[in-house]
C-alpha cells in the first residue's frame, strides 16, 4: 500500500473512532475541559478525561507543576484515569495531551498561584448606596398654565435608567440640589444643559424647566433618586487586603432594574427581626433593621454582577470563623453535600445543609455558577427555603469556601443559584483576573 494511501486511510479510521465515540459520555466529559486554570500552591487537584485511551501528557513547566507526582516533564498516562496535578510554587505552565502520543488533544493553560484563604461570613448587613449621579427613574406630568400636561424630562429625550451626571455643568452628587438649580434656569427662561450616561456612553441633552400651576415650582417632569438601601448578606472578609464581598449579585434600582453605578456607601451592622417564609410562587424576605448603634463596618467601592465590594478593617462579630480558610476554583466544586452560613434570628450567624445539585462548567465569569437545594429541616422550617436578604450567605464544601447564594427559584423556592467564590474574589481585586437576571428568578 502507497505511504499516502495508508495516511489517508489512518486518518479515516481515526475520524471514524472520534466521531464514533464523540457522542459518548467520555468524550463529552473531555470537551468540558477547560482552557484555562488557576490552581493554589499546594492544593492539589485534577484533570477528568475519562476517555479510555493512552495519552501523552507533557507539562513545559514541572517546576511550578508536576503531573502524577512527577518530576518528568513528559508522561504516558491512561486517560481513563484523572490527570493528577500538583503545583509546586507560583507561575505559568501548559499541560498537553496527545492522543496516542501524536495526534494533540487538548492544551490547558495553567496559573498557579500562592496560597488563598478568606474568612466566610454570613453575617446580615445593612447596605447603603448612594449613586455616582441622579438616576431618572420615572416620567411625571406638569400642569402648566394653559391646563395642559407636559413632562420636559420626556420631551428632552430622557429615558427610564438615564443618570444625570451634571446640570449646567455642576456635578449632580445629591438629588437635595436639583431643585435650586431647577428654579434658576425656570426663573431666567433658559435650557439647562444636561449630562447623563445611558449604558454606558456619555450623551448630552437640553431640558426647560416647566412652572407647575398646582404647587408653584419649577419642575422638571422627572421621578429622580439618588440612593438605595437594603439588607444582604456577607460572604467574605480578607483581612490581609481588608477587603470584604457581599451580595452575589449587582444592587439594581427597584423601579428601573438598572444596576446602581456607585458613587459611595456604607455597610452596617443589621438585625434579623422576623421572616417571611417562602411559598411557591411567592418569595420570602428577612426583616431585619440597622443596629442602634449605627456601626459602619466598611464603604461601598463597587457594584457588579458578582455583589458589593470594599474596604472594611476589621470582621465584624457574630461570625463562625475567626481565621481564614481556603477558597475552592469553579473547576473543584462538586454535586454533593454542602453547607451556607447566614442569619435567621438576630446577628448570630449558623450553618445549615444543603446539597449541589447542579455545576456549570465556567472558565470565565458567568452569574449562574451552581444550583443549590436547601436540606436542612431547621432552616426549610424557618423561611421555606432561600428568601430575599439571603443573598451572599457563603457556601462551603469540604472545608473550603466555594461561592455565595445569589437567587431563589419563584417556584421551588427550596432551590436557587450560587455563584462561584472566585469571581467574587477577582471582582474585589483580592484574586487576579486571567482576562485582560434570569427568568422566573429574585434576588435571595
Amino acid at each position: 500500500m502507497k505511504p499516502n494511501l495508508r495516511r489517508k486511510l489512518l486518518g479515516f479510521v481515526l475520524a471514524f473512532l472520534l466521531c464514533f465515540i464523540g457522542t459518548a459520555d467520555p468524550v463529552q466529559s473531555f470537551a468540558s475541559l477547560p482552557d484555562e486554570l488557576r490552581l493554589i500552591t499546594g492544593q492539589q487537584s485534577r484533570l477528568d478525561v475519562a476517555m479510555p485511551v493512552q495519552a501523552l501528557a507533557s507539562v513545559d513547566r514541572p517546576d511550578v507543576l508536576q503531573l502524577n507526582g512527577s518530576r518528568e516533564s513528559k508522561l504516558q498516562v491512561s486517560l481513563k484515569q484523572p490527570l493528577q496535578l500538583n503545583p509546586q510554587q507560583s507561575g505559568n505552565a501548559e499541560v498537553t495531551l496527545k492522543l496516542f502520543g501524536k495526534i494533540p488533544l487538548k492544551t490547558v493553560h495553567v496559573k498557579v498561584m500562592p496560597e488563598l484563604k478568606v474568612i466566610p461570613g454570613g453575617q446580615t448587613i445593612g447596605v447603603k448606596v448612594k449613586s455616582s449621579g441622579i438616576l431618572v427613574v420615572g416620567h411625571h406630568l406638569v400642569r402648566v398654565q394653559n391646563g395642559a400636561k407636559v413632562s420636559p424630562g420626556e420631551a428632552a429625550g430622557l429615558k427610564l435608567g438615564d443618570l444625570l451626571t451634571t446640570m449646567d455643568g455642576k456635578p449632580l452628587n445629591d438629588v437635595t440640589k436639583v431643585a435650586e438649580i431647577v428654579e434658576k434656569a425656570g426663573k431666567t427662561n433658559r435650557p439647562l444643559d444636561i449630562s447623563f450616561k445611558r449604558g454606558g456612553k456619555e450623551m448630552k441633552t437640553k431640558l426647560s424647566p416647566a412652572y407647575d400651576q398646582e404647587d408653584q415650582s419649577w419642575r422638571l417632569g422627572l421621578y429622580i433618586r439618588d440612593s438605595a438601601a437594603g439588607v444582604g448578606t456577607l460572604t467574605f472578609y480578607a483581612p490581609h487586603q481588608k477587603v470584604y464581598g457581599a451580595l452575589g449579585h449587582v444592587i439594581t434600582d427597584m423601579n428601573t432594574q438598572t444596576p446602581i453605578d456607585v458613587g459611595s456607601g456604607q455597610i452596617v451592622q443589621s438585625n434579623v427581626t422576623s421572616i417571611s417564609r417562602s411559598e411557591e410562587g411567592e418569595p420570602g424576605e428577612k426583616r431585619a433593621t440597622f443596629t442602634k448603634d449605627g456601626k459602619i463596618l466598611g464603604n461601598v467601592e463597587r457594584n457588579t454582577h458578582f455583589g458589593i465590594f470594599g474596604k472594611m478593617n476589621q470582621l465584624p462579630d457574630h461570625g463562625l470563623y475567626q481565621e481564614p480558610i481556603p477558597v475552592a476554583f469553579s473547576h473543584e466544586v462538586k454535586e454533593g453535600p454542602a453547607e451556607i452560613l447566614t442569619v435567621v434570628e438576630g446577628q448570630q450567624v449558623e450553618r445549615f445543609t444543603v446539597e449541589i445539585v447542579h455545576v456549570s462548567k465556567q472558565d470565565a465569569p458567568a452569574t449562574k455558577g451552581m444550583v443549590l437545594r436547601i436540606t436542612d429541616p431547621r432552616l426549610l422550617k424557618k423561611t421555606g427555603g432561600i428568601v430575599q436578604g439571603m443573598s451572599g450567605s457563603p457556601i462551603v464544601q469540604d472545608g473550603k469556601l466555594i461561592g455565595a447564594v445569589t437567587h431563589v427559584f419563584v417556584n421551588d423556592p427550596k432551590s436557587g443559584y450560587g455563584c462561584f467564590i472566585e469571581w467574587m474574589l477577582q471582582d474585589s481585586g483580592v484574586l487576579q483576573s486571567t482576562e485582560s437576571t434570569p427568568q422566573n428568578l429574585k434576588a435571595g
